[in-house]
C-alpha cells in the first residue's frame, strides 16, 4: 500500500505538515526560538530549592556524624581529656543546631515558594538558617583547634602496661 494514504500532507504558505515526519519549515523561513531548560519544561524553583536544601542537608548529616564521633572519643577519654568541659560543651551545642538545621531544612523543603503569601517567610527561614549554619562552622573550627587526636593520658615516666606488660 502506498505511504500516502496514511500520512496526509498539508501545505500551508511557507509551512509544511507531514503527520508522519511532523512540522517542516521552508528554507526561507527562521525557527521560532524558544528558551527552555532541560527536556521541553522550564525551570521549576521549588524544584530547585527543595533538590538544593536536600544536599546541604546531606551535607549536614556528614558534620552530625563528626561530631558524634568526636563526642564518643571525648565522652570515652572523661574527665582525663584537657579541656573535656569546654569540648563537651561545644560539641553538644554543634550537635543541637545542626538537628535544629535539619528540622528547618525539612520545613523550608516543604514550603510553595511561588506562593506570594510562604515567600517572605521562606525568605526568612534561610536568613535563620544561614546565621545557624555560620554558628555551626565557628563552632567546629574551634572544635577541631583544641584538638580530638589521641593524647597521651599516660603522666610523664609512667609506663604504659598492654596485657601485663610493660612498656617504658
Amino acid at each position: 500500500m502506498p505511504d500516502r494514504l496514511f500520512t496526509p500532507t498539508y501545505t500551508v504558505e511557507g509551512v509544511e505538515y507531514n503527520a508522519k515526519n511532523g512540522v517542516s519549515l521552508n528554507s526561507r523561513m527562521e525557527p521560532p526560538s524558544v528558551t527552555t531548560v532541560g527536556v521541553g519544561k522550564g525551570l521549576d524553583p521549588n524544584q530547585y530549592a527543595t533538590k538544593k536544601t536536600v544536599a546541604q542537608g546531606m551535607l549536614d548529616v556528614a558534620l552530625l556524624t563528626a561530631n558524634a564521633s568526636q563526642l564518643k572519643y571525648v565522652l570515652s577519654v572523661g574527665e582525663a581529656h584537657e579541656f573535656y568541659h569546654i569540648m563537651l560543651g561545644l560539641i553538644t551545642t554543634s550537635l543541637v543546631l545542626q538537628v535544629a538545621v535539619g528540622v528547618l531544612f525539612m520545613i523550608n523543603g516543604m514550603m510553595n515558594i511561588n506562593d506570594p503569601d510562604q515567600q517572605s517567610a521562606a525568605n526568612i527561614l534561610n536568613n535563620v538558617i544561614v546565621v545557624f549554619v555560620f554558628i555551626i562552622s565557628v563552632l567546629n573550627v574551634i572544635i577541631s583547634s583544641f584538638g580530638i587526636e589521641n593524647m597521651n593520658l599516660n603522666p610523664p615516666g609512667v609506663p604504659i602496661k598492654l596485657n601485663n606488660t610493660k612498656i617504658k
